[in-house]
């Protein structure tokens, strides 16, 4: 059963569809603000915001999501609240994918009572603290923790959580603080911009930190305290306060340190094939987009076999990791980019996955020299896994003072794009013909770009496929004739500047949802599971009047 909440829509409020979605449910969230928080106990559920949902608790009387001895799943929504934690978590299991979380007063994430929290490609941005982990474990991947007050992620009481390809930065305190026997693994993360030390270990801690970058910290870069036991394989400390590393006397511990500025790789151990290969399927799953899946694929290939030329101790040439992805809105372009991050991350070329998306609003400053210094900050936020800069073409934009700062960020990004070609991967994405335009800003600008990707537009075809994924992935079907219709209406869409082509199908579907919940409120009775489940020809006619 999906509960697909709108304003209007099926339900008012989150709240009352999880009244009554049973478990096992799909709550699917229409665009927009819900100002209410979730108390949910002994429940499994699946809650999609589709990335465009916020539940907003600020000013109410606890956390936004306050979750206990349940299975939950929450997807691409904004999370926030005022003066308790945003999210927390006793016992059971949380997942959290493609999501934004800020508190005001404590935590961004809290977890407890053996609780299990695995949360990918989540950003926590101002809160007290980023991930607080009190005898509970699971996993961070590929996430960020930004504009912390107090620490970044506390890990104690036994917590036994994997931090992975995650960035904790500008923390007022320390970026990682682990005590009280907490067991972490951290691996392959970026710890930097803190108040005070980098990673710090006490009270009987045993942490294995992995191939980790922490750099420009108030203090030490790592701690080890008295009575802990901790493992410093292959990681760069530079940049900080002295010493760069500070072990207690009573602390065992083994510290390997990567003095060579090198990228944090060791040749033929770091590679992830199983991770390569979900991947790539996870790529080849999309719908269309023939030559793009070619084009990555080449890429990994080249890189696989510049990795067996490394380890066989042959030589590998200079490769740039920048991409340049041309095509209308709708095509796949961020996905895409985000899936040839986690390959670049699987693949041991870049520290994490992590993702960051920015346009010229976030590049351009306000007075002459303010761009650099945006443009700078952003592409450091970014190190370590990819800057994806949609509408890329605007920086290049003609005539005007703006213009003369739009040219000063690609002038930055140039140098940047150089100096640092191992540590990040650039993607710039627009139209076409803006793109060329684009690119002629700067002599040096389109040598930095190992490949450029065409995503063409989708045929009535592929869009009638696309809109068949979307509605199985919300538990809606088709009812008999609908496909054979929307291949019809698709066909006479208008293909002008404005077609959005996967969005199309995807506001269509938002429509006839809406006329599908006046269409069953009307029947005088309650709906079945089918009636629930099922979109008609009536709702395809009623959404495009």
């Amino acid at each position: 059963m999906v509960s697909t909440l709108a304003v209007p829509g099926s339900y008012p409020t989150v709240r009352d569809a999880l009244e009554v979605a049973p478990d096992g449910a799909v709550i699917a969230l229409a665009p927009g603000t819900y100002r209410e928080r979730l108390e949910i106990r002994g429940r499994r559920l699946t809650i999609r915001g589709g990335g465009e949902a916020v539940l907003d608790a600020s000013g109410l009387d606890g956390p936004a999501l306050e979750m206990s001895a349940s299975e939950v799943s929450v997807e691409g929504m904004t999370l926030s609240s005022g003066d308790y934690a945003a999210v927390t978590v006793a016992g059971g299991r949380l997942v959290l994918r493609q999501c934004e979380i800020t508190a005001g007063f404590g935590a961004g994430v809290q977890a407890t009572d053996g609780a299990v929290v695995e949360a990918g490609e989540v950003r926590v941005l101002r809160a007290q603290y980023g991930f607080v982990f009190s005898d509970a474990g699971g996993a961070v991947e590929s996430s960020e923790v930004r504009g912390i007050s107090d620490d970044g992620v506390i890990v104690r009481l036994g917590a036994d959580p994997v931090l992975r390809g995650t960035t904790v930065a500008e923390c007022g305190y320390r970026g990682i603080y682990v005590y009280q026997s907490g067991r972490p693994v951290i691996e392959r993360c970026d710890v930097s911009g803190t108040g005070d030390a980098g990673i710090v270990a006490a009270h009987g801690s045993q942490p294995r930190i992995v191939e980790t970058w922490v750099h420009e910290t108030r203090g030490p870069g790592i701690v080890i305290g008295p009575g802990c036991t901790a493992v410093v394989d292959q990681c760069r400390v530079e940049q900080t306060a002295d010493p760069a590393v500070l072990v207690d006397p009573a602390a065992t511990a083994t510290v390997t340190l990567n003095e060579s500025g090198a990228p944090l790789r060791s040749a033929g151990t770091t590679q992830d094939a199983a991770a390569v290969d979900r991947l790539l399927t996870q790529l080849d799953s999309m719908i269309g987009l023939a030559g793009v899946k070619g084009e990555v694929r080449a890429l990994i290939d080249e890189i696989q076999v510049n990795e067996w030329r490394r380890t066989a101790g042959l030589s590998v040439g200079a490769v740039s990791h920048h991409l340049i992805f041309t095509g209308a809105p709708g095509t796949g372009k961020t996905t895409v980019a985000r899936v040839y991050g986690q390959l670049l991350k699987a693949l041991g070329v870049l520290p994490n996955g992590q993702f960051r998306e920015v346009s010229r609003r976030d590049l351009v400053g306000q007075y002459i020299g303010h761009t650099a210094e945006k443009t700078t900050s952003v592409f450091e936020e970014a190190m370590g896994g990819v800057l994806f800069i949609d509408e890329a073409y605007t920086l290049a934009r003609a005539g005007g003072a703006t213009a003369d700062f739009g040219q000063e960020a690609i002038d930055t990004l140039v140098k940047l794009m150089e100096d640092h070609r191992d540590q990040v991967a650039v993607i710039v994405a627009g139209y076409t013909k803006e793109m060329s335009d684009f690119l002629d800003a700067n002599s040096g600008l389109a040598s930095r770009f190992a490949k450029t990707l065409e995503f063409e537009n989708y045929g009535p075809d592929e869009l009638v496929m696309i809109a068949d994924r979307i509605a199985r992935n919300d538990d809606y079907i088709f009812a008999a004739g609908l496909p054979t219709a929307l291949h019809e209406h698709f066909t006479h869409l208008e293909r002008d500047r404005n077609f959005g082509n996967a969005r199309e199908a995807r506001k269509l579907l938002e429509g006839m949802r809406k006329a599908q919940s006046g269409r069953l409120r009307a029947l005088g009775r309650m709906p079945s599971r089918d009636d629930l489940r099922t979109l008609m020809l009536d709702d395809l006619r009623a959404a495009t009047r």
